[in-house]
């Protein structure tokens, strides 16, 4: 049975491509840094995404891995105005998790992704394109785009070990992030995502 680590897999997206993964075959280890939610076919553990030592204690009690899908993530600045707003705490709290938090889960992880020439998803967003540009939500944005960065430099230098990377928009999704008005489904976005995995080589 192939392994799946999912982070920030407690609510939204997370959860339901937890849910979404188990149900087509993979053994699905969702990570939170909360409680985690009534699933017991889903192995949970705690991970604070910012923390190597964290990563590093969920890295050890971790076999081979198949993939691995990095959807932790955070939207802080939604509502805050340019000219009094996005405080540096607020800057730094951002890319702590939605960049920082990436590198360090692939980081953590990469021996068991060389042993089995896993796979990395990594959920960027829209919202960090640098030709669509509506204004409004800088820390989220800019985190956003600078994970895309990263994860088509990871691409690179990983490569040569036979492990793919790809860098997706889920979509508008209706979820506490994405709001009631959103598009689709987290069940929708979640079939998006494991197809988009399964079709990665």
């Amino acid at each position: 049975m192939s392994h799946l680590p999912i982070t920030g897999a407690g609510r939204g997206i997370g959860r339901a491509l937890a849910t979404t993964a188990l149900a087509r075959g993979w053994e699905v280890t969702g990570t939170t840094r909360g409680a985690p939610p009534e699933s017991p076919a889903i192995r949970w553990e705690r991970l604070e995404v910012t923390d190597p030592a964290s990563q590093a204690a969920l890295a050890a009690r971790l076999g081979p891995l198949d993939a691995v899908i990095c959807n932790a993530g955070v939207l802080l600045d939604r509502g805050q105005r340019l000219e009094d707003g996005y405080a540096p705490e607020l800057w730094a709290e951002s890319f702590a998790t939605n960049v920082t938090g990436v590198f360090l889960t692939v980081q953590a992880l990469l021996p068991q992704l060389r042993a089995a020439r896993g796979r990395i998803v990594i959920l960027s967003s829209q919202m960090g394109s640098t030709t669509r540009a509506p204004g409004g939500s800088y820390a989220y944005r800019a985190s956003k785009a600078a994970v895309l960065n990263l994860g088509r430099n990871l691409a690179t230098d990983l490569a040569p070990d036979g492990i793919a990377v790809s860098i997706l928009h889920p979509g508008w999704v209706q979820t506490d992030m994405g709001g009631a008005a959103a598009e689709i489904s987290p069940d929708a976005a979640a079939r998006g995502i494991l197809d988009r995995l399964d079709a990665l080589t």
